[in-house]
């Protein structure tokens, strides 16, 4: 009996639709390197079921409740919030009752003896001034609008691509699940929450054209530029959205993409020049962000800072790592995107952050999730490429 190479089929309807290339992104690899590509998966695999996602004897605002109040202006908030929501919470308090913003951060921020040094340390105003004009029952309105938003936006994106029916069941889903933490009341205060779900409805809303034609990104834009101005850490999303733009020649949106970067440069240099007038010599400076967890920062982050937190510590490790791979299944340039954008953030995770900056994960978890439903596709195709021969009379997938 000879020996059969297993072969795999186009999968679902991903081969077929939205007028997007259609080929696998590992067509035209040579199999040794496909089969080392396999090797290093599986290695990951199981280091991602090993490392340190969480820092032992530390907790969280995610892990349940402690009673705080404003040391700067007492009686303030007396919520159930941890320290660093608290803070948060304090200055839309403190809006609210008709003050600046600027006038009163950096003294809350010494307060609560956080740093304000280097002054991008404090938070822009945005998120603060908009809780405390929309009130409890106007976040709860926003944080459902959006949450429904990201589902209707990749429920309908999935159908462009053409993706089958079950698995663009599947997909959404796995999308639900993500946006599903935007809506605890608790994290309102936040950045990262409303951020990271921003970028899940912006990538969503976004059409990838090609010389101005069939694309479609206005709607993903203004998203995104929300996102922007609510957290900075929104940064590498918009520049790959620029890189995307000039990659396919869409003059109009690369263009607005290079104007929201500088008008995000203005607003930021304004922002530090206002902290910077209020900052002491004897103000501490920041632990420092570049700590290099290495695989931990990556995994611990994504898994702390979505609803991934619930498994087991040998299964959201993993998941992550599927989450990323997984993008490649999907074909075309949305599959490219996803993955060049979840493992994108995936290596600043492991450069930068430190173990309190968990929640950071929260900027990539809702745009991620979705990788993980087209994970047997990227596997498939891998295989496909790598032509690994098996035992004797071996069947051909069909």
């Amino acid at each position: 009996m000879g020996v059969h190479v297993l072969e795999f089929p186009e999968v679902g309807e991903e081969a077929r639709g939205s007028g997007s290339p259609r080929v696998s992104h590992f067509a035209g690899w040579p199999p040794l390197l496909a089969r080392i590509a396999l090797a290093a998966l599986a290695l990951l695999l199981a280091a991602s079921a090993l490392v340190q996602i969480a820092k032992s004897g530390t907790r969280s605002p995610w892990e349940g409740p402690v009673e705080v109040s404003s040391p700067a202006a007492p009686g303030s908030i007396a919520k159930p919030y941890d320290q660093d929501i608290a803070l948060y919470e304090a200055a839309i308090a403190r809006i609210r009752k008709g003050e600046n913003y600027y006038d009163f951060i950096v003294p809350e921020h010494r307060a609560w003896k956080y740093p304000v040094k280097p002054q991008f340390a404090v938070r822009l105003p945005t998120l603060a001034y908009l809780d405390a004009r929309l009130g409890a029952p106007g976040q709860i309105g926003a944080a459902l609008a959006l949450m429904f938003g990201i589902i209707i936006a990749w429920w309908r994106r999935f159908g462009d691509e053409g993706i089958s029916y079950v698995r663009r069941a599947m997909a959404t889903a796995v999308v639900s699940v993500a946006a599903s933490l935007a809506v605890n009341r608790h994290y309102f205060p936040l950045h990262e929450l409303w951020a990271g779900g921003l970028i899940a409805l912006s990538f969503g809303l976004h059409r990838i054209g090609r010389n101005g034609e069939g694309g479609r990104w206005l709607g993903a834009f203004c998203a995104a530029a929300l996102a922007l101005a609510i957290r900075e850490l929104t940064l590498p999303f918009v520049l790959l959205m620029l890189a995307t733009a000039l990659w396919y020649r869409n003059r109009k949106e690369a263009l607005a993409w290079t104007m929201l970067v500088a008008l995000f440069a203005c607003a930021m240099a304004v922002h530090i020049s206002l902290i910077e007038r209020q900052v002491l010599p004897s103000d501490p400076h920041s632990a420092p962000w570049l700590v290099m967890r290495g695989l931990s920062g990556w995994l611990g982050n994504v898994s702390q800072a979505s609803n991934l937190r619930w498994l087991p510590h040998f299964l959201a490790g993993p998941a992550v790592v599927l989450m990323t791979f997984g993008w490649l299944g999907f074909r075309g340039r949305t599959g490219t995107f996803g993955f060049l954008l979840s493992a994108g953030y995936g290596v600043a995770f492991m450069l930068a952050g430190r173990w309190d900056n968990f929640y950071w994960g929260a900027m990539i978890a809702p745009a991620m999730f979705a990788g993980i439903a087209f994970a047997p596709c990227a596997l498939a195709q891998l295989v496909a490429a790598a032509r690994l021969p098996i035992g004797a009379s071996a069947p051909t997938a069909n």
